[in-house]
């Protein structure tokens, strides 16, 4: 029994001993993520002290609320009648404004330098009572242009059933709804929050759109996975764009100091029925001529004029006769 007691008293001093070192350590990693000369850190405790940023949580959840608000049934509660849906529209909106004027508040408080305690910014919360009335007022709009979006996809689309189907299960319905949503936003001076929505749809979908691209209606992403638009693509009405494209910046200007210059037009103008194959790159402030069709795979770096046919240069086949063209 004594030998027993002795190897049960020792395990616990081992145990203790190790929990002593796993504190210790603990003690030192976060002293060392901690520390003020951390630049993350620093600009936390000494630009943005007392402002709380934007969550990405609530945006989300603002973002489901508008979509089952712009799509009632589609998404949210299913269980939707003629005599419900008003009150539904209504006390979904009446939450979803609450949490969004918050959110905006919270974005224009993180670039407001005249008031670093966020309680006392009276301006920040004035503007975004006034953003989160003007966004209110442009969803019947928004709603309207998805509309010609869905119609252009179930159109597009010979594996379309239905409109219906589009909205539940397409991946380019999803992108472009946040899109939408998020480019009204941006419009409207908010910052930060349209890019975290246009991020968020980015995980879920695959499609990057920045928030500062401007799309015409009836705009039909096929398949989705791997399309990137760029922050000052101008793209016009009835265009499709496949899986895989690219529509970039071919190159940066620089400043001074070696900096890229922001703000600069750089994406291309895709005017209108355009359409776009798979893979296809086109980079710089080029202009796509409408009624144009951009083959799979093709890389384009000048402007096109209306009509044309750009494809890949076609592989041949050719017979050798008796050892000709050998």
């Amino acid at each position: 029994m004594k030998e027993q007691d002795r190897h049960q008293s020792q395990s616990i001093n081992n145990k203790s001993l190790s929990h002593k070192m796993e504190k210790k350590m603990l003690e030192k990693v976060v002293e060392e993520l901690c520390k003020k000369n951390n630049n993350v850190i620093q600009v936390i405790q000494e630009e943005k002290e007392y402002h709380s940023f934007p969550s990405r949580d609530a945006i989300k959840d603002i973002i489901e609320g508008l979509r089952s608000v712009l799509f009632p049934g589609y998404y949210g509660t299913s269980e939707l009648t003629l005599d419900t849906l008003r009150f539904y529209v209504g006390s979904t909106l009446d939450s979803i404004i609450r949490l969004l004027k918050d959110q905006i508040k919270r974005g224009l408080c993180f670039i407001c330098t005249d008031h670093p305690v966020i309680d006392r910014c009276q301006e920040c919360e004035e503007q975004a009572l006034s953003i989160t009335n003007s966004f209110l007022e442009r969803l019947p709009y928004i709603r309207q242009l998805l509309m010609t979006d869905i119609k252009a996809t179930f159109e597009g689309d010979p594996a379309a059933t239905s409109t219906y189907e589009t909205i539940f299960c397409y991946p380019g319905i999803l992108a472009i709804t946040s899109y939408r949503l998020a480019h009204e936003l941006y419009l409207l001076g908010v910052p930060l929050i349209p890019r975290i929505i246009t991020e968020q749809a980015h995980s879920l979908t695959g499609i990057d759109i920045h928030p500062g691209a401007a799309i015409g209606e009836s705009f039909f992403m096929d398949h989705g996975t791997g399309i990137v638009i760029g922050e000052t693509c101008i793209i016009g009405k009835n265009v499709r764009i496949y899986q895989g494209v690219t529509l970039g910046a071919k190159s940066f200007n620089l400043d001074d100091e070696g900096k890229p210059i922001k703000g600069i037009d750089r994406h291309p103008i895709v005017e209108e029925n355009v359409i776009i194959y798979s893979g296809a790159t086109i980079l710089g402030r080029v202009v796509i001529g409408r009624d144009s069709i951009v083959g799979g795979n093709v890389w384009l770096t000048h402007s096109i004029p209306p009509g044309s046919r750009i494809t890949q240069v076609e592989a041949r086949e050719e017979m050798f006769q008796k050892g000709g063209g050998i």
